[in-house]
């Protein structure tokens, strides 16, 4: 135990020595702490390098969102709001310009207006999209004279006093008349007239042109004939004889690019009895090319046809021993058209919005010749055909070998007399108006009495196309401002939405069409403005309906960041903590050296 003490003593003798030759510290030397402190400044090389990296990052942000950004043509938003506005608050008001003469009558001419002008307007319905401005003046021509009452129309009659005397139609040549009082009311401005002469047998004509003209007995009180030139004006110049004045707009059978293809279809049920074909270039030269022209400013019309053969009906028909005749009725029409084996293809270019049409002649099978069609009242059908809205029509045309005194002798291929093809594209021709809302009676029966209504060579007179033009106008702007206002809502709802160049040039040709066609009808002008508003919803629909509109390219920012975000967000994080945990590290290494040479400057 004494050796260990004295070895222990021996050690702490030692580390006495050893520490008091241990360099002495400086008294004016600051006493220094490397936890708190360091004696050489910290380096900005890391911390360059870290947000060097950082801004590379930040730099390339741009540059990867102008790659995901979607194009944008700009589109008129405040235009396309100030036409649904206007049209939505606005009525359109089409000018109408009316002058009736009375020849023969002593009357006064203001108290005619007066009594015209209020029946015009008990009888005139209001429509809160489109309405009529009309004006009328009154002539009464004595011969010698005329007397011409008061107007408020800028535009006068031009009407020659004497023109038309009762001489004129004594006659019952209607079609004569019609030309000669073409002759005297024709001018430049249109102007619908009635003339109301007293003498002769009593008749009232509509014709085909813009006038018509009433022949009352010598005792007829002028109040009655002031009364049915009311009616005429606003139930047939107006309304177009039709009972509801407009027909519903979405039944028109116009398609939504203004196009109409009528498809004419030669159907033979049975081959193996007999074959038929048709002439039908002749028929489109002399009887289709005039309406198709016509009905130019109102819709653009192609015309196709074909024959087929194996094309039986659906529905069933029985022997009638009285009509010695096959009959099916009108409860059989659902069930005719067999669309199981009546392939009534089209061509290409009728694909799209077009509106088609199907007219088909019917060549019943020896099995079922002659095939008649009954109506409910017990009778024959004259035409022997029938319409189907918003399809077309069908024509049973019976060939000669049906009736058993004929020597017909059936052939390998018969062609259908032209004579027979003529009568059924007229009847054809009588269905394409019906399906446009007119009658195929040529009378309109009205309160006061019928008014026949003379036809034209080219399917529809002129005062009929007249009120195709307006309603047409007034139905393409109101559709063309609906599909512009919801491709505005939608384009700005959706801002990722591709809007290329072309939509937005379509919207504002639409837009150019639209004011077009306002200001011609406001001018009277309806045939351009039919043209143009057709050209106004064309491209509307056009630029709502884009393929690129309706791709799937476009999505939200949300959809964009849930994409993106697993690939860049993981390493832009560690990126930006480790320049946070590098900016922190430098601003605690340079305390530590700030506070050393403060604790050296206070020492020294």
């Amino acid at each position: 135990m004494a050796e260990i003490s004295e070895a222990q003593d021996s050690d702490s003798s030692k580390l006495l020595d050893s520490d008091s030759k241990a360099p002495q510290r400086p008294d004016s030397e600051p006493e220094f702490d490397p936890k708190l402190m360091r004696k050489t400044k910290p380096g900005l090389k890391r911390l360059f390098l870290t947000f060097s990296v950082l801004f590379s990052f930040l730099l390339g942000f741009p540059f990867l969102w102008k790659s995901v950004e979607i194009y944008r043509s700009p589109l008129p938003f405040r235009e396309i709001d100030s036409l649904s506005t206007q049209l939505r608050s606005e009525t359109l008001l089409f000018p109408l310009h009316f002058h009736t003469l009375f020849v023969g009558f002593d009357s006064d001419p203001d108290r005619l207006r007066r009594s015209i002008l209020s029946e015009i307007t008990k009888l005139t319905s209001q429509n809160p999209k489109c309405s009529d401005n009309y004006t009328l003046s009154v002539t009464v021509d004595l011969g010698s004279r005329c007397l011409r009452g008061s107007t408020s129309s800028p535009h006068s009659s031009s009407y020659q006093c004497g023109s038309v005397t009762a001489a004129d139609f004594v006659q019952n040549d209607d079609v004569a008349v019609d030309e000669r009082l073409a002759s005297v009311f024709g001018g430049k401005t249109k102007e619908y007239s009635v003339a109301v002469v007293k003498g002769g047998s009593e008749r009232a004509v509509v014709g085909k042109y813009r006038h018509a003209w009433m022949v009352v007995g010598d005792g007829s009180d002028v109040g009655m004939a002031a009364l049915k030139v009311a009616e005429v004006l606003v139930k047939v110049f107006i309304n177009g004889g039709r009972e509801e004045g407009l027909i519903r707009n979405e039944f028109m059978p116009v398609g939504a690019d203004g196009k109409i293809v009528l498809s004419f279809n030669l159907l033979n049920a049975d081959p193996h009895d007999w074959v038929y074909d048709w002439d039908f270039e002749k028929i489109d030269d002399t009887l289709l090319t005039p309406m198709i022209e016509a009905l130019g400013p109102v819709a653009n019309i192609s015309v196709e046809s074909q024959v087929l053969y194996h094309t039986p009906k659906a529905s069933f028909s029985y022997w009638n021993q009285k009509l010695e005749s096959y009959v099916f009725s009108t409860k059989d029409l659902p069930f005719f058209v067999n669309s199981n084996e009546w392939h009534l293809d089209t061509s290409i270019a009728a694909g799209g919005r077009s509106k088609i049409l199907q007219f088909a002649v019917y060549v019943p099978s020896a099995k079922e010749c002659p095939l008649l069609l009954q109506l409910p009242n017990g009778e024959i059908s004259n035409t022997n055909g029938f319409i189907s809205p918003m399809w077309g029509g069908v024509i049973v045309w019976n060939p000669q070998g049906c009736l058993k005194d004929s020597e017909f002798k059936p052939s390998a291929k018969n062609i259908i007399p032209i004579q027979d093809l003529e009568n059924m594209f007229e009847v054809f021709i009588g269905q394409f108006r019906q399906l446009f809302g007119f009658k195929s009676l040529n009378v309109y029966t009205g309160a006061s009495g019928d008014w026949n209504l003379l036809p034209s060579k080219r399917g529809f007179t002129e005062w009929e196309l007249d009120v195709l033009s307006r309603q047409h106008t007034c139905f393409n702007l109101h559709s063309c401002a609906t599909t512009l206002g919801s491709l505005s809502r939608l384009v700005q709802s959706l801002p990722r939405m591709i809007i290329k160049d072309e939509i937005g040039k379509q919207v504002k040709l639409s837009l150019e069409a639209a004011k077009l066609a306002l200001s011609n009808a406001s001018s009277g002008v309806y045939e351009s403005s039919a043209a143009s508003s057709s050209q106004a919803r064309s491209l509307a629909e056009d630029a709502f309906f884009h393929p690129s509109i309706m791709s799937v390219s476009y999505y939200s920012f949300e959809h964009c960041f849930a994409v993106y975000s697993p690939f860049f967000l993981p390493v832009s994080m560690h990126v930006v903590l480790a320049a946070l945990r590098e900016l922190k590290r430098y601003k605690q290494e340079k305390a530590k050296y700030l506070a050393w040479k403060a604790k050296a400057n206070t020492a020294t």
